[in-house]
């Protein structure tokens, strides 16, 4: 690496081999550390119902409890659930109970206790395929509609992290503010959006005119993740996505997606956070469409 490269602090070089240091700062920066494993025993609770959630109503926790919702609302009466709050930022990912179904560390995690034993699954875009295919609902059976539900799908798992990880970190959770950084990740969120933007012109869901798991996992995060948790949108300038927006605000719309979205959100305007969900009776407190 040259020298002539400025350093950020300065005088900074890497060295021969990273170690971590005894403190970070930042939103994170107390309990993320390079190693995996429970940091202490705790079991997690077990409610009433076939599936149990355990989450956070980020835009990945989003996508499962929109999608639990949709199932609801389509009359699939087996796929009620508890959901039950994961505080992320208060390290509760680090249970023994937690990484025993999920390894990772990372919200969300499911576990169907309708099958014996007891089947975990984690990663969102795994649990949006398992629930699909376990009601054979919101995922297409004809062979091209299928294909183009899983593109996009795929397509948000793998881009998501520039915008979240990248951009939401840099720009929203960084204890220094990187002009570097943020233009950089700035750069790939836009192309991103004119990507679904372009897209959008010409259909009305991602996956043609059938809504699907694809939209479910798209829609928290564009552009609903930079009108929210990032607070990114007018900094993109949001607004002259139009596609994107029709397709973001028909998707708004529906009850299912009002109900999911606010599930184990423990930040919001008062009436959108539904700190644990174990029946449908928890969301009459909250004004939310019918």
């Amino acid at each position: 690496m040259s020298n002539d490269i400025p350093s950020l602090p300065a005088g900074y070089t890497p060295p021969k081999i990273w170690a971590p240091k005894a403190d970070y700062a930042g939103a994170f920066g107390s309990i993320n550390r390079p190693v995996s494993g429970a940091r202490f025993e705790r079991e997690l609770p077990v409610g009433k119902h076939p599936l149990q959630l355990y989450s956070q109503g980020t835009p990945n926790g989003q996508k499962i409890t929109i999608m639990l919702e949709e199932l609801l609302a389509a009359g699939h009466a087996g796929a009620e659930y508890d959901a039950w709050l994961v505080d992320i930022f208060k390290g509760d990912q680090f249970g023994s109970g937690f990484v025993g179904i999920n390894p990772n560390s990372k919200i969300p995690a499911l576990v169907d206790r309708s099958v014996e034993p007891a089947l975990p699954i984690f990663e969102s875009g795994s649990i949006l395929v398992y629930l699909a295919e376990r009601f054979g609902a919101f995922l297409p059976t004809e062979p091209r509609a299928r294909a183009e539900t899983f593109n996009w799908l795929m397509w948000q798992v793998g881009a998501a992290p520039f915008v979240g990880g990248g951009l939401g970190h840099f720009y929203a959770y960084a204890p220094v503010k990187i002009e570097y950084a943020i233009d950089r990740y700035a750069m790939e969120t836009k192309r991103q959006l004119h990507v679904l933007d372009t897209h959008l012109a010409s259909h009305e869901f991602l996956a043609g005119d059938q809504y699907t798991i694809a939209d479910m996992a798209v829609w928290p995060w564009y552009p609903g993740s930079l009108y929210g948790v990032y607070g990114t949108h007018e900094f993109l300038a949001v607004e002259q996505y139009e596609n994107l927006l029709r397709w973001h605000r028909a998707i708004a719309a529906r009850p299912a997606v009002a109900r999911g979205r606010v599930v184990n959100r423990t930040s919001g305007a008062p009436g959108e956070c539904l700190r644990e969900r174990h029946d449908a009776g928890d969301f009459d407190s909250l004004s939310l469409p019918k």
